[in-house]
């Protein structure tokens, strides 16, 4: 099983050296991306109908970006010809027997006329009929078709970027006043929107973490150990990479264009635990790995580690976009570290899929028994009223043990493994939509956290008494969350954990938080209700 490489968008360099003419001429404002209203005015050259270039865009901009960077105009370009052969167009087309290498380039009616004037200097400053230069005019359309207030969103061309944006003015302010990135999450910084979608795998030693990475790539990795003993023993971040190479944890967490600079929060102590594997491979440009230490049994492992292993969990969680927990037929029970760590996900339950691995070593009447154990012990440790989707397979480079399972587990486990590399394919789809929904949630429990923090101010004496106050509220946090939410009809399940929350308190004193400020909480509000939605509408498929 592996996820291959899209053929669409190879082309021949005879075929890529027009494209990239063509790429310039639709590219109005050279930076190096072809926005909605740029692909109307230059699609509109093929005749296609709307329905056709609604779809042309639907794929080509599969990662809902917002827009269509070199590789992507090329994959409309691809398409756009096939619909002109008369080939009807489908997510299927890209399955099939179609050699995209080859497929000319479509017919553009008007573009060479086009290209020719951007040749010509003395066409690029000829004034237009009221006596302004094309310069002039985009300037003046720009300044007068955005909002006053939303100006700062006019000249935005991605999803990312906007949120970028949008995070930076309006809710880093609350976060910085409100101390949020020590109670919750550290301070976002660029690298961590632009960062590739990430799968964190999780489990016992030995269930077949490494060997699934390597399974999926089709090769080793630099760093890689593989054993029936706890051989991992430290977070491996498997990425892409100009050439093979492991990188320290120090050096990445101090890397301004990585995003784990938030966990130097966690110390050396785990840093010189954590690495970086890097090596070019079509996969790793879609998304990233992050292997992880096997889970010991035992109260014993835990004290053993010097570092916060639950902590680390779940910042990593928190940055994932798919969390699967691996298991084999014979390491189903669940440590009380494993607990901890499947607790710490929280929040995170829409990302997890749990993984039967090695279920080719136990013929079908056991496999059965064991799928029930294991339901039955992901019940009492996940707590939620859904059924956690689990699949079945053997996820190595050894073919299916035919002896054990027979043909009809061997069809079982081929299935598995073919609706598990759907979930994966989609990642990079999802990644898009996967941001702004953990956008959203930072930005509700930022306003939650200042909120509580107001609160807690709001409540300190003037003069005298103060740690005494400082201790009582405290104490009786939970009475004071449900005053919180009782007062600004905040929703229960929103609110952090307690005791954590308690935890970090105590290193405060409640006299030096800021007092409640309502026009930060409204700038978070408006962020909410107006300028995400609108972004997302000014970005959309261009033919909706």
């Amino acid at each position: 099983m592996e996820i291959e490489a899209p053929r669409i968008g190879s082309c021949s360099k005879e075929h890529q050296k027009i494209y990239k003419e063509w790429f310039d001429v639709a590219d109005s404002d050279n930076d190096g991306r072809v926005t909605g209203n740029n692909a109307i005015s230059f699609l509109s050259m093929s005749n296609l109908s709307r329905q056709e270039l609604k779809q042309v865009w639907a794929i080509a901009d599969s990662k809902r970006q917002g827009y269509l960077g070199f590789k992507e105009f090329v994959i409309a370009m691809q398409l756009v010809s096939l619909v002109q052969d008369g080939n009807e167009l489908s997510h299927d087309i890209l399955k099939g027997d179609v050699d995209f290498e080859n497929v000319k380039p479509p017919k553009m009616e008007g573009l060479d006329e086009l290209i020719q004037k951007k040749k010509d200097p003395s066409n690029s400053s000829k004034p237009d009929s009221d006596g302004n230069s094309p310069r002039q005019a985009s300037i003046t359309t720009q300044w007068f078709s955005s909002k006053p207030s939303k100006r700062y969103l006019s000249n935005v061309t991605s999803i990312q970027d906007g949120l970028k944006k949008l995070y930076t003015r309006k809710l880093k302010p609350l976060e910085v006043t409100y101390c949020f990135n020590d109670f919750v999450s550290p301070l976002l910084t660029n690298s961590d929107f632009d960062a590739k979608p990430m799968v964190m795998l999780l489990g016992q030693y030995s269930t077949g973490k490494t060997t699934f990475i390597k399974h999926m790539l089709k090769c080793s990795y630099p760093g890689a150990r593989i054993g029936p003993e706890p051989t991992t023993d430290r977070f491996v971040v498997v990425m892409s990479g100009t050439d093979e190479r492991s990188v320290p944890g120090n050096t990445i967490a101090v890397h301004a264009d990585m995003p784990f600079t938030g966990l130097n929060s966690f110390g050396t102590a785990f840093l010189s635990k954590f690495e970086c594997s890097q090596m070019p491979h079509p996969l790793l440009e879609h998304i990233t790995f992050v292997d992880t230490p096997g889970v010991l049994s035992g109260e014993k492992q835990r004290t053993q580690r010097a570092y916060d292993f639950t902590g680390v969990t779940a910042w990593f969680a928190a940055k994932c976009d798919l969390i699967l927990l691996l298991f084999d037929p014979h390491k189903l029970d669940i440590s009380d570290e494993f607990k901890r760590v499947i607790y710490s996900l929280r929040g995170h339950d829409d990302k997890i899929r749990v993984v039967l691995n090695k279920a080719d070593q136990v013929d079908t009447q056991q496999l059965m028994r064991i799928y029930g154990a294991l339901m039955w012990s992901l019940g009492k440790v996940l707590n939620t009223p859904e059924v956690v989707r689990v699949y079945i397979g053997s996820f190595n480079e050894k073919p299916v043990n035919e002896g054990f399972t027979g043909p009809i587990g061997k069809a079982l486990f081929e299935k598995e493994q073919e609706d598990l590399l759907t979930d994966l394919k989609d990642i990079p789809k999802k990644a898009c939509d996967r941001r702004i929904n953990e956008f959203v949630k930072r930005a509700r429990a930022a306003k939650i956290h200042a909120y509580i923090v107001g609160h807690l101010k709001k409540e300190m004496p003037t003069f005298i008494g103060k740690a005494k106050t400082q201790q009582r509220l405290t104490d009786n946090l939970e009475e004071e969350f449900v005053k919180v939410q009782r007062d600004y009809h905040l929703p229960p399940g929103d609110f952090p954990d307690v005791e954590n929350f308690k935890e970090v308190l105590r290193g405060y004193s409640f006299d030096r938080f800021e007092k409640l400020k309502p026009k930060m909480i409204q700038d978070v509000d408006e962020m909410l209700g107006y300028d995400i939605p609108n972004l997302l509408k000014t970005l959309r498929n261009p033919y909706d």
